[in-house]
């Protein structure tokens, strides 16, 4: 069994979304999932909209399915996409 480090961007759907409430909700998602060490970043995209990026580690048996398909439902979220995922050596 390894490690896997992930990065998922989520989309909001303007750009007047409180990304301290959407950061609570998805570190709980992360959380419940057995993601660990979950941090964020903001991605600039255009005309003041910003993406956010969640970047956790999980061990690769655990099915990332059901993390995605919850930080994709959070309010106020247009989509959920793993944008970067690899095995953890050392």
């Amino acid at each position: 069994m390894g490690t896997a480090l992930l990065k998922i961007k989520l989309m909001p759907n303007s750009v007047e979304v409180d990304f301290e409430e959407i950061k609570a909700k998805a570190k709980a998602i992360v959380e419940k999932g057995e993601g660990k060490r979950c941090t964020f970043e903001e991605e600039a995209i255009a005309f003041g909209l910003k993406a956010l990026i969640v970047s956790f580690d999980i061990d690769e048996e655990i099915n990332l399915e059901p993390i995605e398909e919850g930080l994709g439902k959070i309010e106020n979220i247009n989509s959920a996409q793993v944008i970067d995922m690899r095995r953890a050596f050392g």
